[in-house]
């Protein structure tokens, strides 16, 4: 019997958080294209979740905005439950969200750092706590977790310090659930990209870094999820899959 490698998403729900903008818009889309109904969480940008659920809409599938601040205690709870009273069930959680502050180390005040952890580490969790009764009631649950090219090997980047913590301690914790899961049908992976060509951040000379000579596009990213989702990803629990173009390659080497 040959695994199929696409995914068929039909009947299933996904909640995908940060989905409004950029890399967690294209990921529902991909979901949606699959067969999936699609919930979109966000934080403030609310016209652009809105159009998100229109084109999923056009799409044939069903769309769902719904609104939360997970750097807020009791949030994560509360996405989950209104994700399950308006659409159902829940399948699968990706984990996208990512509070991203850039500067110095040391200038970041201590509410600041707290933020991105609450946001990027502990929100996931409780999500994925919240979440667990209906993917065990799914029969086929399944938890990605997005991190960053390198953080399997601590490549540190000063000017995202706390990002960068916030996501080893979600490979940690990626790791930790698969391991107590598994046993109980429920698969956590992890996808970690490297430079986004929509990224804030995207420096100029990008290409010259990487060896297949361009950033990640969001069809990229998709792709290896959808992977995750079908058959063939079926025995996959606890990876950490590096979607960067060789970028943590080039970097070894320039730093020796």
């Amino acid at each position: 019997m040959t695994a199929s490698p696409t995914a068929d998403l039909s009947g299933r729900v996904a909640l995908v958080t940060g989905a409004a903008r950029r890399t967690g818009r294209g990921l529902a889309l991909a979901l949606a294209r699959a067969g999936a109904d699609v919930v979109v969480h966000y934080g403030q940008s609310r016209q652009d979740a809105e159009s998100a659920v229109a084109e999923i809409a056009a799409l044939g599938r069903r769309g769902f905005a719904i609104s939360a601040d997970l750097s807020r205690p009791g949030q994560a709870e509360t996405l989950i439950e209104a994700s399950l009273t308006q659409a159902g069930r829940l399948d699968v959680l990706i984990n996208n969200i990512g509070n991203y502050p850039l500067g110095d180390p040391l200038g970041l005040s201590p509410d600041q750092f707290r933020a991105t952890l609450e946001t990027n580490l502990t929100a996931p969790y409780a999500l994925i706590r919240a979440a667990l009764p209906a993917l065990l009631a799914s029969g086929a649950g399944q938890v990605i977790n997005l991190g960053y090219a390198g953080v399997e090997h601590m490549i540190a980047n000063t000017r995202a310090m706390a990002y960068q913590i916030s996501k080893a301690g979600l490979l940690v914790l990626t790791r930790s659930l698969a391991q107590a899961l598994g046993s109980q049908g429920v698969r956590v992976n992890m996808v970690s990209p490297g430079h986004i060509d929509n990224s804030v951040d995207l420096p100029a000379d990008i290409a010259s870094h990487v060896p297949l000579g361009r950033p990640a596009r969001i069809d990229d990213i998709a792709g290896v999820v959808l992977f995750l989702l079908s058959p063939a990803g079926a025995y996959i629990t606890g990876a950490n899959i590096e979607v960067a173009g060789g970028y943590r390659l080039s970097l070894a080497e320039t730093l020796g």
